[in-house]
């Protein structure tokens, strides 16, 4: 059974002064038993948003705490890129990373071959890269959705050398043995802050289209979690989860809310319960 996984991508929003405390009340009122929480902020948050997550009336001694992630990882080491962070240091700040995002593609171009250095650069890390993929209005009008995302996948991911083996990073929560060293986020840009929504069906039917090609490529689509990223709220989530092939999601500006990051995480708890009663062969499972 794959990870039920909910990342908050805080995009550029909260500040240091107030993302600690945000991040200590989405983890209070998040804890949910085999759902994995991690929250992205702004690069200069992530230091106090891993203090806060760390302080001891949010740590949890079960291992059940909160990740950090960063939004981005530069696709060099190191060099003449003013303004970028490169992977090695994101280590000791982040566990996770988001890669691909389709803000980044349509803001600052990035190829697939650049994505697919990020990947590499984040796994050399130790850090869990979180690939995003998509397509716009005119590529589902022109029914060439599949098409596109699958290309985005093989782009990023042929030739990829994914770890095989998991290790603990240091400083985030205990657990990470079993952990996904790859997560995909389907999110169809044509969904996001456009009034048009796209529907559960949709997404697992993208979730399939891209599995097909990761078993293609020789990676074993059935251990990898797929995430529906769109204008994710509490009111349209169980839509996305209520769909075997959706392992969870990537959430955006509900993620700046803790109310509603409580219902989203409570409702991917309901999904974590049934696949772990089906795991233990039960009968009375809720539904997932």
């Amino acid at each position: 059974m794959r990870t039920v996984i909910i990342a908050g991508n805080w995009k550029m929003n909260t500040t240091p002064a107030d993302a600690g405390e945000l991040a200590r009340e989405i983890a209070r009122r998040t804890r949910i038993d085999g759902v994995v929480r991690i929250l992205c902020p702004p690069f200069v948050c992530l230091d106090v948003v891993r203090a806060a997550l760390a302080s001891p009336e949010v740590a949890s001694p079960a291992g059940s705490g909160v990740w950090v992630g960063a939004q981005n990882v530069h696709h060099a080491l190191a060099g003449a890129y003013t303004g970028e962070i490169a992977a090695p240091m994101l280590v000791g700040l982040a566990d996770w990373v988001i890669v691909g995002h389709s803000e980044r593609r349509r803001d600052a171009g990035e190829t697939d071959a650049q994505i697919a250095a990020k990947l590499a650069n984040a796994w050399n890390a130790g850090i869990r890269p979180i690939l995003c993929v998509g397509e716009v209005l005119a590529d589902r009008e022109a029914g060439q959705a599949e098409a596109v995302v699958q290309g985005q996948v093989r782009g990023a991911l042929a030739g990829a050398s994914i770890p095989s083996a998991a290790t603990t990073s240091s400083g985030g929560p205990d657990g990470a043995a079993g952990l996904p060293w790859l997560t995909i986020a389907y999110e169809p840009v044509w969904a996001i802050g456009t009034g048009r929504n796209a529907r559960g069906s949709d997404a697992a039917a993208m979730a399939a289209a891209i599995r097909r090609v990761l078993d293609d490529l020789g990676i074993e689509s059935s251990t990898i979690p797929i995430l529906y990223g769109g204008s994710v709220t509490s009111a349209n989530i169980d839509e996305f989860l209520a769909e075997p092939a959706i392992d969870g999601a990537l959430v955006g500006g509900a993620s700046l809310k803790v109310d509603e990051m409580a219902g989203i995480v409570a409702r991917a708890g309901l999904t974590a319960q049934a696949r772990a009663a089906v795991r233990h062969g039960a009968s009375d499972a809720p539904r997932p």
